[in-house]
């Protein structure tokens, strides 16, 4: 059986030692943030903080939910120890059997219910993560729900989101995105207010789609119920025409007005930079916030990866697999490693025709899943994508210094991207980069020199002689 709410994961969590409860008290003002961040540094458990400064017992911090390939498969009940590619694949293969959700008329996120005046944003722990940020942040990890207006499709993506006051926050959503689309393009021109739920504390499964690159249209929560293998349940919101996750620690429900701009900014970002500078987005006012007894606040504190922006590692991997292969393109692996934040992508492919490597460029920038990826790096499918010994020394033997990386400007600048000028930033403008680490197809087969390496030198009667002895002495 799928886990139920956030509670269930964390206990299960705690007995594979992906997570730690944190006893002693921590300050919301930066500690927390500090220790969550040294953690991810370092390869910790995920803290689980119990006793928060200002804060009344029972209301609680938990930080790091999917920051690594072990809690993203423990969310998805596989064994801990379950490769990324293993994951990709099992992600792909529930993808493709949605299971729509069902509505419940009672969830344990009712326990505690704010309207209008009544509700105080800081009434819980919310943190301030890093020194410089421009405020604190109540949505790091979390769902930010919305209704297209000219449809039934219902979107959850994450989005960022700083308290301003007791009831506005800000929100991150830039026009090329899906909420972005949303309101830019349907509910500005007709000078409609979008209602919004921001579900904080899902179980893990609905955070793990959220963070997701799925096509416009498809409703990430049956997806999710795809994944899971049941439904997931909702429960209708109290002042705005949404569903949410019905186990959810937190719900806040409020409506976005595009006209009414707040500063918002900066923080430390997925990159692991922080832009110093803060910039008039969009608000959120809040109507009402729903809770749990004891609620559990979660939070990803990203900045030098790897952090809970493991996530796109797996889910856009999988998306890039997935429209390699529909094009036909021989791809045996496709990796994003997580130290790099989702910036660099490592595709696996039979060199089959020349130039392969620009189509296999061309397919991955075209993708939603690749919109974030800067650097490119194609290799022969003897390469294990996911191993950057194989892969870093295919680029230093393979790729031609001049030949071989092939650089595309006035492209859209992807993410938050730290190597951008202040121009570049303003305008969204960006350049990318692709390395061709295959052997030319109109060399001479003897041209082409032969790999010295254990499963290609040697014989396979000599390699498995070799194995037997190894193996009998322990190797």
């Amino acid at each position: 059986m799928s886990f139920k709410d956030l509670r269930e994961f964390i206990a299960k969590l705690e007995k594979e030692g992906e997570a730690q409860p944190i006893e002693e008290e921590v300050d919301w003002n930066l500690e927390a943030g500090a220790i969550l961040r040294r953690c991810h540094e370092q390869g910790l458990p995920a803290p689980f903080f119990q006793k928060i400064k200002d804060y009344p017992e029972g209301y609680r911090i938990f930080g790091g939910p999917l920051c690594n390939f072990r809690r993203m498969a423990i969310s998805m009940e596989m064994n801990p120890n379950t490769h990324q590619k293993e994951l990709m694949e099992e992600y792909l293969r529930r993808k493709q059997q949605p299971i729509k959700p069902i509505l419940v008329n009672d969830g344990p996120c009712k326990e505690n219910i704010r309207l209008g005046d009544k509700v105080d944003l800081l009434e819980f722990p919310v943190p301030l993560m890093h020194d410089g940020d421009g405020g604190r942040y109540i949505g790091t990890f979390h769902l930010t729900i919305t209704k297209d207006l000219d449809s039934d499709w219902v979107n959850w993506g994450m989005y960022r989101h700083m308290v301003h006051n007791k009831n506005t926050i800000g929100i991150n959503a830039r026009p090329h995105t899906h909420l972005g689309t949303m309101y830019y393009q349907s509910y500005k021109p007709r000078n409609r207010p979008m209602e919004v739920a921001v579900a904080i504390g899902t179980e893990p499964i609905s955070a793990f789609v959220a963070a997701s690159s799925l096509p416009y249209g498809v409703s990430e929560v049956d997806i999710a119920g795809g994944i899971r293998g049941e439904p997931v349940e909702l429960i209708k919101c109290e002042t705005v025409d949404l569903n949410v996750p019905a186990t959810a620690e937190i719900v806040i429900e409020g409506e976005m007005r595009a006209d009414d701009l707040m500063d918002e900014g900066p923080f430390g970002e997925y990159t692991g930079y922080m832009f110093f500078d803060s910039v008039p987005r969009p608000t959120i006012h809040v109507k009402a916030v729903t809770y749990r007894d004891n609620p559990i606040l979660t939070m990803s504190c990203v900045g030098i990866p790897v952090d809970d922006n493991a996530i796109i590692c797996v889910t856009s991997g999988a998306e890039l697999l997935a429209a390699l292969r529909v094009r036909g393109i021989p791809v045996s692996g496709v990796c994003l490693p997580p130290e790099t934040g989702g910036t660099l992508a490592v595709v696996a492919v039979k060199n089959s025709f020349a130039n392969i490597a620009g189509e296999v460029a061309h397919i991955v920038w075209a993708n939603r899943a690749g919109a974030g990826i800067a650097y490119l790096i194609v290799v022969d499918d003897d390469v294990d994508p996911s191993n950057m010994a194989q892969v870093l020394h295919a680029v230093a033997t393979k790729c031609h210094p001049y030949r071989g990386i092939v650089r595309l400007e006035h492209t859209i600048r992807p993410g938050f991207a730290p190597w951008a000028n202040r121009h570049e930033r303003q305008y969204g403008l960006g350049a990318r980069v692709y390395f061709d680490c295959l052997w030319p197809l109109d060399w001479d087969p003897s041209d082409v020199p032969t790999k010295v390496s254990f499963s290609n030198i040697y014989p396979l009667d000599v390699q498995q002689k070799a194995l037997t002895k190894l193996q009998k002495y322990g190797y």
